[in-house]
């Protein structure tokens, strides 16, 4: 994995996505960022997510509510803010700027989930083409992550997007099919997926979104 000191901007970051780049920073107060390159590369399948029969029931039949773009600076302000066992986190100010710039461009998107109106879960990431590049993710209640996330995919699904990117494989993550891709690899299925139509879904047809969920497989 290569870093180094980068200045960048909101249009420099969309390049770099499309390359098989992100920034990061070392920490929150940290002020440099730094390019990351990975020798392998987390891809959540979307064609191949896993969703469980306890979770498939949480997120169709409540108590959440979910929706997307409604909130995205207070979904990355959580997703920064310190956490049991993730006393510090790479969103450091900068971060946070370019990616609220992103997503007032239309590039950056967020998924909120709700319980009782209170925000307790999320996530957000950037779109190019028919790739989507999750970023970070946040809760504050069971499962609320996890919820998100399976709205996601099934928006993306619809959405006709080809390429879920997590940046690394976790075990959090391994529950739900993802795969650890080399390097070459990630950066052809990229190439491809940057390069097909895709349309981002905010708030597609309940009745829609609901068979999408439905359909991804146990």
């Amino acid at each position: 994995m290569s870093r180094r000191p980068i200045e960048i901007t909101p249009d420099l970051m969309l390049r770099a996505y499309r390359a098989g780049m992100f920034p990061m920073a070392e920490s929150r107060d940290d002020a440099r960022l730094f390019w990351l390159d990975p020798e392998h590369r987390g891809v959540i399948p979307l064609q191949g997510f896993h969703l469980s029969r306890r979770l498939r029931r949480t997120v169709l039949a409540g108590p959440y509510v979910v929706t997307a773009d409604t909130c995205f600076p207070r979904v990355i302000r959580a997703c920064a803010a310190p956490a049991p066992g993730r006393e510090n986190t790479w969103i450091n100010d900068q971060i946070e700027g370019l990616f609220t710039t992103l997503h007032r461009q239309g590039h950056a998107h967020s998924v909120e989930t709700w319980l009782d109106g209170e925000l307790v879960g999320g996530l957000y990431g950037v779109a190019v083409g028919g790739a989507f590049f999750g970023e970070s993710m946040f809760s504050r209640a069971r499962d609320a992550s996890k919820v998100a996330l399976v709205q996601l995919v099934a928006r993306l699904r619809l959405g006709g997007y080809q390429l879920l990117d997590a940046q690394f494989q976790t075990d959090h993550l391994a529950q739900f099919g993802t795969e650890e891709v080399p390097r070459a690899d990630y950066k052809r299925r990229l190439a491809k997926a940057t390069a097909a139509p895709a349309q981002w879904l905010a708030a597609p047809d309940p009745g829609v979104l609901e068979a999408a969920i439905r359909a991804l497989r146990e």
